[in-house]
């Protein structure tokens, strides 16, 4: 009996001795700023524990609720179709209720109160080197904010509408 519960003991000390990494460490952010250049919110990633996460914070933005989406290509020139379309490195068609699966580009729809200010978190995967290839690629990403709420489901932007505001994800 002791041959069994002595190794199976060895075991369970060291299982318990591997620690996980939950620090965090920044990847970058992006200054979203509106068509006429004004600084209306960031998007900082990071990643713990192997998972790649965007938090964004908007301020002074019309009160609604709008679509946000990562962008293939990093370059911000009003009205923002210099960034080109969504950041789908997969080649999946758009949104998390389409059946055929969200990109990476698909980010949550971001909240506006009455004082223009908004908040959205997301989690980008746990896959942190496809996920930094595809965000620190030579052409680079961008942040944009859509005039409209996303449906999360019609290809290829959601109907989420104009392109109001947009960053450049710069590395850390």
């Amino acid at each position: 009996m002791q041959r069994i519960v002595t190794p199976a003991l060895v075991a369970l000390a060291l299982a318990g001795c591997a620690t996980v990494d939950n620090r965090t460490t920044n990847l970058g952010s992006a200054q979203l700023a509106n068509a006429e250049g004004r600084a209306i919110g960031t998007a900082v990633f990071d990643r713990r524990a192997g998972e790649t996460t965007v938090s964004i914070t908007v301020n002074g933005t019309p009160g609604a609720v709008h679509g946000m989406h990562l962008h293939a290509v990093g370059k911000c020139e009003a009205p923002f179709t210099s960034a080109g379309p969504h950041l789908n490195p997969g080649g999946h068609q758009h949104g998390k209720d389409n059946p055929q699966g969200a990109h990476l580009g698909d980010l949550p729809n971001v909240t506006i109160d009455k004082a223009g200010l908004g908040t959205a978190n997301a989690s980008l995967g746990l896959d942190a080197a496809a996920i930094d290839a595809a965000l620190f690629d030579a052409d680079g990403t961008a942040v944009v904010l859509h005039a409209a709420a996303d449906d999360y489901r019609t290809d290829p932007s959601g109907n989420s509408g104009a392109r109001i505001a947009c960053g450049v994800l710069n590395r850390s």
